[in-house]
């Protein structure tokens, strides 16, 4: 009987001190909600095991030793009250055990208040769109593995399909909270060691959190079935140290702007035929040959073939406006944001020419340009961002040369409408441009329109409560943190009666200041 005994303590006892490192058991992960997770995991798992050896042992030991063939004759008693009543009490206190634990975890989980950084994260067919809320930092990750690996020619590295081009990086000892949504089909964003795994589902906003204190590069993938490349959409994550993620910060920024430059200096340049031929080669293979295939016959009844179809034979303004602006309804996504005008005009050109197409059409930047923007409306346009840049500049540059507004003497003093409209305009476009856009539209079934909506309509109250408080369950932060009175009073003025609101309200830093008290 002491074997026996010996032999089920060893049971118990010994597996957990080897948990962690079994390979088909849950991974702990790096951050405390992830040790939490599993620790959860771990509790409810040897409940279970400990549930099952009681029930099955007790199975065994009375078919062993209260069998027929030993002439035992079974008890007469019926409906036992104390049975049933332990076996209804005994449950609900172990469920009750079991459910307080979870619980908490659960609450901490699903709580990304006072996050130090938001970042937009959003899926498609097949990649991750990372935008990060006020720093004008964002770009596509995409699948960076070989294609020679992909067919089985080459020889397949550890990281295999779990690399991309740009992987999102995050600083340690910061909480980064994440805005989930995607711009076709469901997906599924899922980084194990972070123990965070939300879907992205069109038309809605999912949240989730992470604080992650050690660096380092962290893998995942999608974990919805969202295509048939769904296998090939994974997610990396880079953890910085803060000064290192600072660094980099300020040169995607720097990035950006050269991007821009960059774009600007194309529109003059006339490329060959040749030229264009080559570089649209490369971003075909690279954006476009996963759903039309390298050589351009597409899926049958899936995606189109582009030999000799409508598209190619047809007005070359109808082929730029499809890749620039994709087709709703349909796989084909919009590229304005993740192609350049001259990568564009490239991709376009070589699809018109390549695989026995020979159309002779040549397609230049200028030409996206103006298709895109409309002829005299691109410049407009350019200079409208211009302008936002330098206001975005000068804000910062203020910013960093007045102390915060926590430890600074706060601005209760009244201004003139004139004034809160134009400081305001500053701070929504620094502020809230990212969710509601320029031009106040948002973006449906993501971030509501402000044009005659119930909150500018609605109480001044209530629009100050939203604006500094946020909404819970929502993707609106609290600004009570980041903006001053004054700010935040403008910012409302202005949303109020900009865009056609014309509300003819003003609503002054006091009156900010005073709300809530």
């Amino acid at each position: 009987m002491k074997q026996w005994l010996y032999c089920l303590l060893a049971v118990l006892v010994v597996p957990p001190f080897g948990a962690s490192a079994m390979p088909l058991n849950m991974t702990k992960g790096v951050t405390d909600i992830s040790g939490r997770v599993y620790d959860l995991h771990m509790i409810i798992l040897y409940i279970c095991c400990a549930i099952g050896l009681v029930v099955f042992g007790i199975m065994i030991y009375s078919m062993i030793y209260h069998r027929k063939s030993r002439g035992v004759k079974p008890a007469s008693f019926h409906e036992s009250t104390k049975v049933e009543i332990a076996w209804t009490v005994v449950p609900f206190i172990i469920l009750i055990g079991m459910a307080i634990p979870a619980t908490k975890t659960l609450i901490a989980m699903e709580d990304p208040s006072n996050a130090d950084l938001t970042i937009k994260v959003t899926g498609s067919q097949w990649k991750w769109h990372y935008s990060y809320f006020n720093e004008g930092v964002e770009f596509f990750s995409v699948l960076s593995t070989p294609m020679d690996q992909i067919t089985g020619d080459g020889t397949k590295t550890e990281t295999y399909l779990l690399e991309v081009d740009k992987p999102l990086v995050i600083p340690t000892n910061r909480k980064v909270r994440f805005l989930m949504t995607s711009d076709d089909v469901i997906h599924s964003w899922w980084v194990p060691d972070f123990a965070v795994k939300k879907d992205a589902n069109p038309g809605f906003i999912n949240e989730a959190w992470t604080k992650v204190d050690k660096p380092g590069t962290y893998r995942g993938q999608c974990a919805e079935l969202c295509g048939k490349d769904h296998g090939f959409m994974p997610v990396v994550v880079e953890v910085l140290p803060e000064a290192e993620y600072d660094a980099w910060l300020l040169a995607q920024k720097q990035a950006a702007k050269d991007a821009q430059a960059a774009a600007q200096a194309s529109l003059s340049e006339t490329l060959s035929m040749e030229e264009l031929m080559t570089r649209g080669e490369q971003v075909y293979m690279s954006t476009c040959a996963a759903c039309h295939q390298p050589n351009g016959a597409g899926l049958p009844g899936v995606f189109p073939s582009l030999i000799g179809s409508p598209l190619i034979k047809g007005d070359i303004n109808d082929h730029i406006d499809i890749v620039v602006n994709g087709m709703p309804g349909t796989a084909m996504q919009s590229f304005s944001k993740q192609l350049s005008a001259k990568d564009i005009a490239a991709v376009v050109t070589y699809e018109r020419n390549a695989w026995g197409n020979d159309s002779g059409d040549t397609v230049q930047a200028i030409d996206v340009n103006n298709l895109s923007a409309g002829e005299g409306a691109s410049a407009a346009a350019e200079t409208a961002e211009q302008v936002a840049t330098d206001i975005a500049d000068e804000v910062k540059q203020i910013a960093e040369q007045v102390p915060e507004v926590a430890t600074a003497e706060v601005d209760l003093s009244e201004a003139t409408h004139e004034q809160l409209m134009a400081e305001g305009e500053q701070v929504y476009m620094t502020s809230c441009m990212a969710c509601h856009q320029a031009n106040g539209a948002g973006l449906p079934g993501a971030f509501p329109s402000l044009i005659k909506s119930p909150i500018i309509t609605g109480e001044i109250a209530g629009h100050i409560d939203m604006v500094k408080n946020g909404k819970p369950g929502t993707a609106m932060q609290g600004f009570a943190a980041v903006l001053s009175p004054r700010q935040m009073a403008a910012v409302i003025t202005y949303e109020r009666n900009a865009w056609g609101n014309d509300s003819g309200d003003t609503v002054q830093a006091l009156d900010v200041d005073s709300h809530g008290q």
